[in-house]
């Protein structure tokens, strides 16, 4: 009768944690997007990016988030879950009907053991595409329309390493008048370019790292080192504009290698000791991050049913976010100093889960009795 009750009270708890714990995952995901919203607003009004491109960054980003997400949720799921059945007095219920701590609290262990694993495999396949799709299109797009950063009526420096004014500018149709170019590549012979009308034409297959400006009725003025002065009149010129430092994408961060090519990486005996440090950091934040999805579940759990059950509904949401900066502090803390060599990478990551180990010993033992 008891081993019937149980498996009634794990599926009964499990049906109301999981719908719980998608809201959480969505709430969360709107939470560090939020966050995300200055810089993605830059793309749209600074660089021109569609819509539909800037949706496809926050589905990467997004996707890349899932591995901290998923504890974060599952504390927010426990806390919510068990604080009602605190605050409605379902854990007394519970307990005369002969259930013990033991039933009340598995229900909780196994939906973090599978969110757990869930949040391995996340962190070590699914996340890393995702932040290195978001990272090509960042490369790609973050410059993708120059004429943008090219104002009327102002010299703009940095523009393919060359200072433009321009009287005129129609950015949608990347028309520029009355043009004034100076080049300063060559500090011997710095060249000055000024034309009546250009025209700017992007590269469509270098979006942002390659363009062709084509000015109309202009002159070349050009100043040798021994101080001779040359002009050149046309009617029409090219310059071919290319930013070779951001033309390539760049090589994968950390965060965007897969368990494999960590793997492959570190196994290089030529790798820099502050690269290699850098990726043990990266391989053991991961799986901390996965284990601490237990830990937040055993804390929530204790919380949950020893929380005033006046405050129980109103509180979880507060201890929840209470218990998650707690965690990144710590989490962020050593992670820098395990990228500097203060401490061990293995040790570092761990030390966070440790302390929060101790923690859901004591929230426990407070339920428990």
């Amino acid at each position: 009768m008891e081993s019937f009750r149980s498996r009634l009270v794990l599926r009964y708890l499990l049906g109301e944690m999981i719908p719980t714990f998608f809201l959480g995952v969505l709430v969360f995901i709107f939470i560090l997007l939020t966050f995300q919203a200055l810089r993605l607003t830059e793309f749209v009004l600074v660089h021109g990016i569609k819509i539909t491109v800037v949706a496809q960054m926050m589905a990467y980003l997004s996707t890349s988030f899932l591995p901290v997400l998923f504890p974060m949720s599952l504390l927010f799921t426990i806390l919510m879950t068990y604080g009602r059945l605190s605050a409605d007095s379902e854990i007394v219920a519970l307990k005369a009907n002969g259930l013990g701590m033991t039933h009340i609290i598995a229900p909780a262990v196994v939906l973090s053991l599978l969110i757990a694993l869930l949040s391995a495999q996340t962190a070590f396949h699914i996340a890393p595409w995702g932040n290195r799709q978001f990272e090509l299109l960042v490369t790609k797009h973050g410059s993708m329309k120059p004429g943008v950063a090219l104002k009327e009526g102002t010299f703009s420096e940095g523009f393919f390493d060359l200072v433009v004014y321009a009287n005129k500018v129609d950015n949608k149709r990347g028309r520029l008048e009355q043009v004034f170019i100076y080049d300063e590549s060559d500090p011997n012979t710095p060249v000055t370019v000024i034309a009546r009308e250009g025209r700017l034409v992007l590269n469509p297959d270098k979006p942002g790292h390659e363009a062709l400006l084509r000015l109309t009725d202009g002159d070349i003025h050009r100043t040798s080192a021994a101080g001779r002065h040359t002009k050149i009149h046309f009617s029409a010129y090219e310059i071919k504009l290319q930013d070779p430092v951001t033309e390539a994408f760049r090589d994968k961060s950390p965060p965007s290698l897969s368990l494999e090519e960590l793997q492959i990486q570190l196994r290089d005996e030529k790798l820099d000791p502050v690269a290699r440090r850098k990726l043990v950091t990266e391989f053991h934040k991961r799986l901390a991050i996965a284990t601490a999805c237990v830990l937040f579940a055993l804390i929530g759990v204790g919380l949950g049913t020893t929380t005033n059950r006046r405050a129980a509904k109103s509180g979880g949401m507060v201890i929840c976010i209470g218990l998650i900066v707690a965690y990144w502090i710590l989490y962020v803390t050593f992670e820098n100093m395990a990228k500097q060599g203060k401490v061990a990478p293995g040790l570092a990551m761990w030390i966070p889960n440790f302390l929060f180990m101790i923690a859901s010993a004591f929230s426990l033992r407070r339920a428990w009795h």
